[in-house]
């Protein structure tokens, strides 16, 4: 029987999609259209037409030589790459592929620990061995800031021989790292400089925003348009300049990592989202950092939050598109206000960790958006600003654990599932994951530590989620070495 789907089904995705969307949340959470509000894109009826296949005439990812090709060299102009690949996959591909293609068994790779699990999945793929270096931490907010330009000098100095360098950048938070001295420094030592800039793919559009890492010549550069540009999940990008980097490897790696079937929708739209910000961008930013400021504005006036911004780091810029607002002086955990936000004021934002809320505002956030959004958090001040400041419950400077089995070496090991409470000390098999931001506590490898373990359970007993924790407080713990 022909007609629309009917409510009967037993469709459990299907139906908590349009149950969420039938809310008309207002959405400071990727992806960047927030729900195809934004009013460049296609509407909705116009999105079955593009769900085609490699038919004559539309091309072919893993060989583009029309379409695919152009809207790809379109992309490396916009963004100022010599060569873009289209990810379908989202960054996650991209990251493992860049590190795939650099590293080879037993190189080493110097990473700084605040990277995303891709990046952790990448050198298991490829064999590699970490070299961590921590970002600095900032105290007021108790969030990881940049990468000192001593520390990854230290760390090239000490392992000469290393493949490359890998940083994030701009962290989950908008906070940059000094990218112009990290490329200079980084290619004074002759390495390749791989940046994830899966949040960063609005920066290259604004002045008034830090500058992409391509502007100042990293090798490989990871953008998620979906995260901040008008995109479809999960289409990113990634660049490519200079000489340094193998692209042939590139190519080969993507064709192993991406589907064989690629969405003409993701392509679609990574190519929509180009287009728009090459265009508009700079308009498009600047209403939004003028509503932005607005906001900081009438919240640092009325109430007792504290919001991230430039002004108030000791170290490094920040995406001023981007909206941490920190919840500590109110007694309640941000996981707590996330929940307020969404189940009282129909807000849905980004992530929340301890002590901040995060909210990602693109192009497609109006106005009214941020007003309804500053309006909640005075709402929640009068109710809460009596509270005593919430302690300092987390262990957030705990040191890197030590790495006692290689990456490559775990896939086969033999492993079994104890007790979070009861593993320190042992050696984790996977990655255990606060998520958002997907940032490892402990990598595969690794040996779990009284400190993580205080740390996954404060973030659990708050009401975050945490990877890698299975029912019944369990993590996978190898057997042998």
């Amino acid at each position: 029987m022909r007609g629309a789907v009917s409510i009967n089904l037993n469709i459990p995705i299907y139906n908590a999609l349009m149950k969420y969307s039938n809310r008309s949340p207002v959405s400071f959470h990727m992806p960047g259209h927030k729900e195809g509000k934004d009013s460049n894109i296609p509407n909705a009826n116009e999105l079955y037409l593009m769900d085609v296949t490699e038919i004559p005439g539309l091309d072919n990812l893993h060989q583009p030589e029309g379409i695919i090709k152009e809207a790809q060299e379109l992309a490396a102009k916009a963004f100022g790459a010599d060569q873009t690949f289209f990810l379908v996959n989202g960054s996650t591909c991209g990251i493992q592929a860049a590190i795939m293609s650099l590293c080879k068994k037993g190189d080493r790779l110097i990473v700084g620990r605040d990277c995303h699990r891709a990046a952790v999945s990448g050198m298991m793929l490829a064999g590699a061995e970490p070299v961590y270096i921590k970002p600095e931490y900032e105290d007021n907010f108790k969030i990881s800031s940049v990468l000192k330009i001593s520390d990854i000098e230290k760390a090239l100095m000490e392992n000469q021989d290393a493949a490359g360098v890998y940083i994030t950048r701009p962290n989950y938070y908008g906070i940059c790292s000094d990218i112009k001295e990290i490329c200079r420094l980084v290619h004074s030592y002759g390495k390749v400089l791989i940046v994830d800039e899966a949040h960063g793919a609005h920066l290259k559009f604004s002045d008034k925003l830090p500058c992409s890492a391509l502007e100042h010549g990293s090798d490989i550069c990871i953008q998620s348009a979906h995260k901040t540009l008008p995109a479809l999940t999960p289409g990113a990008y990634l660049h490519v300049k200079g000489s340094k980097v193998d692209v042939e490897k590139i190519r080969y790696n993507l064709d192993i990592l991406q589907t064989s079937s690629p969405p003409y929708l993701v392509m679609a739209f990574l190519d929509i989202s180009r287009a728009v910000m090459e265009k508009d961008g700079e308009q498009i930013i600047e209403w939004l950092l003028e509503d932005i400021k607005k906001f900081h504005k009438n919240i640092d006036d009325n109430t007792h939050f504290n919001v991230l911004s430039k002004k108030k780091l000791n170290i490094g810029e920040t995406d001023g598109t981007r909206l941490v607002i920190n919840t500590k002086n109110y007694g309640l955990s941000a996981f707590k206000i996330e929940n307020i936000l969404r189940n009282k004021y129909n807000i849905q934002v980004e992530m929340s960790d301890l002590y901040n809320i995060v909210c990602i505002t693109t192009g497609a956030n109006k106005g009214e958006d941020l007003k309804k959004l500053e309006d909640a958090f005075c709402d929640i001040d009068m109710n809460f600003k009596n509270s005593p400041p919430l302690a300092d419950i987390c262990i957030e400077k705990m040191d890197i654990p030590e790495q006692k089995v290689q990456l490559d070496q775990l896939m086969h090991k033999s492993f079994k599932r104890m007790k979070l409470t009861s593993a320190n000390g042992m050696i984790s098999r996977g990655m255990i994951t606060p998520y958002p931001p997907g940032v490892p506590v402990v990598c595969p490898g690794e040996v779990i530590t009284e400190g993580a373990i205080e740390y996954i359970n404060d973030i659990l007993k708050f009401g975050g989620n945490v990877n890698g924790v299975y029912d019944g407080l369990e993590v996978q713990v190898l057997t042998s070495l």
